[in-house]
């Protein structure tokens, strides 16, 4: 008997890391995966594009919810899944990542007394400012499996009384997106399309609400990426809230630089060609800290605190302040590539683990 997996997207991240498990779960007899699209990020540059390029077919259910506050969003989602749920009740609801829709889901999911399990769950920055980390704490604290990434993720859910039998490390899913098209990635133009082949340059990607929603952070982190413009290009796929940050405070005109180029957000083999080849990345992303990690490349996260430290004790990246940027970047530009490892489990192959804890569960549930 076929059993139903929902598998829940709402932002672009979420796509990478569903990607990888929806296409490992089609392959199975056992199970049927079905796709679940909240519409958290709703404009095709921030979906559609991602879910083309990762080879995933038009999803199963489009909840639409859009944009609007957290608590906006969050019961929007609620009670539009809660819906989907009562209609078709799945056997099992995966989310993934720590944004909106994973936490609401989660919620709707467990009060209708479904299975819920968490794709990179225990992670945790310390800081609950950020709406991220209450979806992680929430959506962990209810969740029946918990896939975790890294030996830190499991220890946090261990002091927060998370018991044993709940907690699975499987690795970093993230990675198996990036295996999954890596043929296309290589093959694809990336700096030579923006006439930078052979040049050294820095990928750029800022859109945390702590560095762009007030205007003196903007002002002081657009300060900081135009001296940075001074000793190497850059290359800054604007992300749709802060290109409305730059343009509500007046800025836009500042970070018109000759040697920044600014575009349009990218679809995930055009992004990932950029990064692969790039000198440095500086960012306030996640995924980034983990992606330039696994590929060797030196990383400039401008935020306070990391959910991902395994990515600065045994990756490539720092943490720095805004202000630290422009000598942050001189020293990686005199240094030789960072010393740095893989973290254990982010080798590609994570899907078939979590394909493999999925039928695991299924086969306790009919004991």
């Amino acid at each position: 008997m076929s059993r139903f997996v929902h598998l829940v997207a709402g932002a672009r991240p979420n796509f990478m890391k569903v990607a990888p498990l929806y296409h490992q779960l089609a392959r199975a007899d056992w199970c049927r995966p079905v796709l679940v699209h909240t519409g958290q990020h709703y404009s095709s540059e921030m979906s559609e594009t991602f879910i083309r390029d990762l080879d995933l077919p038009t999803p199963d259910h489009q909840l639409s919810i859009g944009s609007g506050s957290h608590a906006e969003q969050t019961a929007r989602c609620m009670i539009a899944y809660e819906k989907l749920c009562t209609l078709t009740a799945p056997d099992l609801v995966v989310v993934v990542g720590d944004v909106n829709s994973t936490m609401a889901c989660a919620l709707a999911a467990k009060k209708l007394g479904l299975d819920v399990a968490h794709l990179e769950a225990g992670l945790r920055s310390g800081d609950r400012s950020m709406p991220e980390e209450i979806n992680r704490l929430v959506t962990d604290a209810i969740a029946d499996l918990l896939w975790t990434p890294s030996p830190d993720a499991d220890v946090n859910l261990r002091t927060e009384g998370v018991s044993e039998n709940r907690i699975h490390r499987v690795g970093n899913i993230m990675i198996d997106a990036y295996e999954l098209l890596r043929d296309r990635i290589e093959a694809a133009p990336g700096p030579s399309s923006l006439g930078l082949a052979g040049e050294d340059y820095a990928v750029v990607t800022l859109h945390r609400p702590s560095n762009v929603d007030t205007q003196t952070k903007l002002e002081e982190l657009v300060s900081a990426v135009t001296q940075t413009a001074e000793q190497i290009r850059l290359v800054f796929p604007l992300h749709p809230r802060t290109s409305a940050a730059l343009e509500r405070f007046g800025m836009t005109a500042a970070l018109k630089h000759p040697r920044i180029h600014l575009l349009s957000p990218l679809g995930y083999v055009d992004f990932m060609s950029l990064v692969r080849r790039a000198r440095l990345v500086i960012t306030d992303s996640g995924g980034l800290q983990e992606e330039t990690t696994y590929l060797g490349v030196p990383c400039l996260t401008i935020r306070k605190n990391t959910e991902r430290p395994i990515t600065v004790t045994e990756g490539t990246n720092r943490l720095i302040d805004a202000a630290d940027l422009p000598v942050a970047v001189a020293q990686c530009l005199a240094d030789e590539a960072p010393a740095a490892r893989r973290p254990e489990l982010w080798d590609g192959h994570t899907a078939e683990r979590v394909a493999r804890s999925i039928r695991e569960f299924f086969t306790a549930r009919s004991a």
